[in-house]
């Protein structure tokens, strides 16, 4: 039993070197094809796209902004348990062993094949990774005991040093060296009373570190700038190409702005207010002659994502924008480097397309990935609000305690909040000074707590009148709807 224990082992080590050697080789050839096209980032990028929507909400919800590195885990994980299999069979019949490990180079190069932006070089790391991971299958798997340590090792140093380069052959593009220049047309001054001093309330404006992120993107697009063009074509009058460093000698205009993810739940973190730079979409689309009959903004950014506007929101005068900076800054890689939209008013699915290459002017029957998927073709965001202070599940001493939060209803603005305690009357909150009906705005309410468990709900009411619905709708197709509520402890 043991020296079967003990074979297994060695079967189960020779297969994990192996696949450490194919992935190795693999990341060494993306440095030359695309950090995307790296075995692992492949198929973790071909699940994403192939997971139904159910999956993809349930990641983001159960997971956050780490559903990524929980993803390429599990991906790994798999892969080692398979190659643990394959070095188990190798010891025996090599062939069978190698015919495993290069199947998983398959899978690999399928994965990169079916990417929105899959060239003929693509399948070329996950082939490369088979026929490495093969070979050292078939080297390890010789019965030369007195050497297989001395093979191993030597086959551990190489995997390392192979992925090791690869990871520094791919770089970062970056944008540490942009210059943004000061915006022609600056965002107006906060008003006086703009935020409230509260402690644990989400300030007016978010940082550019807290700001969330949610992609489908395993490994971030890396673009430079010097190589970068934005196409603007389909039902215009005459196609517009614009560098860089086009877009940054126009008037640039500087608004602050707030966004929300569809996949936010009632109550949830992904929604951020910053303030953004860049030139206005409108004046793009009208210089290139937006033609009568358009209905949607299709863009496509840099890593084959699809998103679909609106144009008759994109036109109606809102502050739309082709943005390059981000909080006074150039537009962080993972926010979407070098250019992004913005469009108040729309969850990001329908507007916020980052690494953005191309607008086209087009009809709704070309369906953008979400819609695809299922999501609302509109996109309309969705009036919310939420508790920030206090905490739930918070204990508190009786006595008067501030209850605060945010609330948002993106280019309509937030005309009331109300909270109510325990099912009681709805009382109205204080809210700090409106910046403008596309920003979100600040609310606090002094409540006079008395010992024991308490239940608070907060709701708002837009611009223009109309309240969040009481009844909860989930994130898909159009966004969650309901009021949020939790639960505090009064101590005496």
């Amino acid at each position: 039993m043991k020296r079967r224990l003990a074979r297994l082992g060695l079967g189960a080590l020779i297969g994990v070197l192996a696949a450490a050697t194919a992935l190795g080789t693999g990341e060494l050839v993306a440095a030359f094809t695309g950090p995307a096209t790296a075995p692992a980032l492949a198929v973790g990028t071909a699940l994403i796209d192939l997971a139904p929507v159910s999956a993809k909400e349930f990641a983001i919800r159960e997971f956050g902004t780490n559903d990524k590195p929980v993803l390429i885990g599990a991906v790994l994980i798999v892969l080692a348990a398979v190659a643990m299999v394959a070095g188990a069979l190798a010891l025996r019949r090599p062939w069978l062993g190698a015919a495993v490990v290069t199947m998983l180079g398959v899978a690999g190069m399928a994965a990169a094949a079916i990417s929105p932006v899959a060239t003929g070089l693509s399948v070329l790391p996950s082939l490369a990774a088979a026929v490495a991971g093969a070979a050292t299958l078939m080297a390890l798997a010789r019965p030369r005991p007195a050497s297989t340590g001395r093979r191993a090792l030597l086959i551990a140093g190489v995997a390392a040093a192979a992925w090791a380069g690869g990871r520094l052959l791919q770089g970062n593009s970056g944008s540490a060296n942009v210059r943004i220049p000061p915006p022609a047309e600056p965002a107006p001054q906060p008003p006086a009373g703009h935020e409230f001093p509260v402690a644990g309330l989400t300030p007016y404006r978010t940082s550019t570190k807290d700001f969330y992120r949610v992609d489908t993107d395993l490994v971030l697009p890396q673009v430079s700038p010097d190589e970068w063009t934005l196409r603007v074509h389909g039902m215009v009058d005459h196609e517009l190409r614009l560098s860089f460093a086009d877009i940054l000698r126009r008037p640039l205009v500087e608004r602050d702005l707030t966004l929300s993810c569809v996949s936010n739940e009632i109550g949830g973190p992904y929604v951020g207010n910053a303030r953004w730079t860049g030139i206005p979409l409108a004046s793009l689309l009208r210089e290139a002659g937006a033609r009568p009959g358009a209905e949607q903004l299709l863009s496509t950014a840099v890593d084959g994502m699809t998103i679909g506007s609106p144009a008759e929101l994109v036109l109606d005068g809102r502050d739309a924008l082709l943005a390059v900076a981000m909080n006074g800054v150039p537009l962080p890689v993972e926010h979407g480097f070098p250019a992004r939209l913005i469009v108040p008013g729309l969850f990001g699915y329908a507007s916020a397309t980052k690494w953005v290459r191309e607008l086209n002017l087009t009809t709704f029957a070309e369906q953008p990935y979400w819609v695809r998927r299922g999501y609302d073709r509109t996109g309309l965001a969705k009036t919310g609000s939420r508790i920030d202070v206090p905490r739930a599940f918070a204990r508190v001493p009786a006595g008067p305690v501030t209850v605060a939060g945010v609330a948002y209803a993106q280019h309509r603005g937030i005309a009331t909040v109300q909270v109510r305690f325990d099912g009681g009357p709805w009382r109205d909150a204080e809210l700090t000074s409106q910046v403008s009906p596309d920003t979100w705005r600040q609310w606090r309410y002094r409540w006079e707590a008395t010992p024991g468990a308490h239940r608070i709900e907060v709701r708002a009411a837009d611009g223009r009148g109309q309240m969040q619905p009481e009844q909860r709708a989930p994130v898909f197709p159009s966004g969650a709807t309901g009021w949020e509520s939790i639960v505090v402890t009064v101590t005496a």
